[in-house]
């Protein structure tokens, strides 16, 4: 896996602004801050982003995967206020769950997620190498 940041481009904090890999594709589904057993323990944002994390962690592990193999992190949060405020927690529980494996990302506010107490919603796409 290689990533891409242009060299005369300011180095993003957080992210890569694109991967080259190739191997066996994983794909995470949205996974929210809530346990296998579907539920919320927090609706603290950090702590709902944490629990997502770990949801994230656990299904590449089932996958053979780990973070090294992320390629790619689309967020969906209900607030961006909430993230901004919430910024250093979360980084730090992201770097608790994945090192310093930084994909391409995105975040992007939405109005609601499906389940109502959810704050923050993580796809995830992982290549494992060949």
């Amino acid at each position: 896996m290689q990533l891409i940041n242009p060299p005369e481009w300011k180095r993003p904090k957080g992210y890569s602004n694109g991967v080259v890999a190739r191997g066996s594709m994983v794909f995470v589904a949205g996974q929210i801050g809530w346990t296998g057993d579907e539920v919320f323990e927090t609706d603290d944002f950090a702590g709902q982003a944490r629990q997502a994390f770990a949801n994230t962690l656990r299904v590449l592990q089932e996958a053979g995967a780990g973070p090294e193999h992320m390629v790619r992190m689309t967020w969906y949060v209900t607030s961006k206020r909430e993230y901004l405020d919430a910024a250093r927690d979360v980084g730090q529980a992201f770097r608790d769950c994945f090192g310093k494996n930084f994909p391409a990302m995105a975040v992007m506010e939405v109005t609601a997620l499906m389940e109502d107490r959810a704050k923050i919603e993580i796809e995830t796409t992982a290549v494992i190498p060949d």
